[in-house]
């Protein structure tokens, strides 16, 4: 037996999660038996679809449903050797055993840091890509608007419209993030939402209306964006943050879908298992010729990921938001 700790949900959130919903318990993770593996925890994802799922599909007092990095540490499975690494979705746990199903063995390429398939090559970035490309149905030049475009998603979903040749505009609710975006990210106009009525500013930073929005708001965004569409328009919708405390906010203007013809779809990361192999080669490219930047907010020490649920949730982390267990 090895000492082992886990995040688990210690009672539902009322609005805002707070970090006395969560609790850091020790446990003893098991040997590994034959056929298994033993794994330590590297780097634990923190990631916005998390917080509807404690509403009802998080069960209390388990393991945070989640995924991962982790490193063999015992092996007694005859595909893994001790030092593999591996992706994992087996929650938040500092150490856990595994029969094997649901590890995919990760070969990281060695002039790039390992955080990055934790998103630009990993969930986040497969949801952008395959979110923008497909579901979005984007055409090289389009005029392309992504909310929370300084997340770890929407960041990389506005590069790629960049790359594609498109008008790209994103909003953010920081000055910092802004000049981000502008600078580094080369958008070609931002919008801080806190300080600009969105839908003067909308008008101004997309002058020819809308061909895709990457839809991660829903709720006031969404109704701001719906009259700028343009002629049989496709909204991408990978997220509505502003629901997920428990906020609803109607959307008045969805009557305007009707005359322009505006498709809107949401989408999984799952959905685009057929797209692996050209995401992994098109990011793994783009990443190592400065194309794709990117941003982290990393938390060191297990015990920290409570902190860094409830930061993505009041906007304190800049891009993808990761916990560090161990080295």
């Amino acid at each position: 037996m090895t000492p082992s700790r886990q995040i688990r949900l210690a009672r539902r959130p009322n609005g805002m999660v707070r970090p006395d919903d969560f609790a850091v318990v020790p446990v003893e993770t098991p040997d590994a038996a034959d056929g298994q593996v033993q794994l330590q925890a590297l780097l634990v994802s923190v990631d916005p679809y998390m917080r509807p799922r404690l509403d009802a599909d998080q069960p209390l007092d388990a393991p945070m449903l989640g995924g991962g990095i982790a490193r063999v540490v015992q092996s007694r499975h005859p595909d893994f050797r001790e030092g593999d690494l591996a992706r994992h979705g087996a929650g938040m746990q500092e150490r856990f055993v595994s029969d094997g199903r649901g590890l995919l063995k990760l070969a990281p390429d060695p002039d790039l840091p390992l955080s990055v398939y934790m998103h630009a090559l990993g969930g986040t970035g497969i949801t952008a890509y395959g979110g923008l490309l497909e579901t979005g149905a984007l055409k090289d030049g389009e005029q392309v608007f992504v909310s929370t475009a300084a997340g770890a998603v929407g960041s990389v979903a506005a590069q790629i419209a960049k790359i594609k040749g498109c008008w790209v505009a994103g909003s953010t609710g920081s000055d910092d993030k802004a000049a981000w975006l502008r600078d580094e990210a080369g958008l070609d106009a931002v919008i801080n939402y806190r300080k600009q009525p969105l839908a003067s500013a909308l008008r101004e930073a997309m002058p020819k209306g809308i061909d895709v929005y990457f839809e991660n708001v829903g709720g006031e965004t969404l109704d701001a964006v719906l009259p700028r569409m343009n002629l049989r328009g496709r909204i991408a919708v990978c997220g509505m943050i502003s629901t997920y405390n428990g906020d609803r906010i109607g959307v008045k203007n969805l009557s305007s879908m009707i005359y322009s013809r505006v498709r809107m779809e949401g989408f999984v990361a799952t959905d685009f298992p057929h797209l692996q192999a050209r995401f992994q080669s098109d990011m793994t490219g783009w990443l190592k010729s400065g194309k794709i930047r990117y941003q982290e907010t990393i938390l060191d020490g297990f015990d920290r990921a409570p902190e860094a649920l409830v930061g993505l949730f009041e906007g304190r982390n800049a891009g993808k938001m990761l916990v560090r267990a161990a080295a």
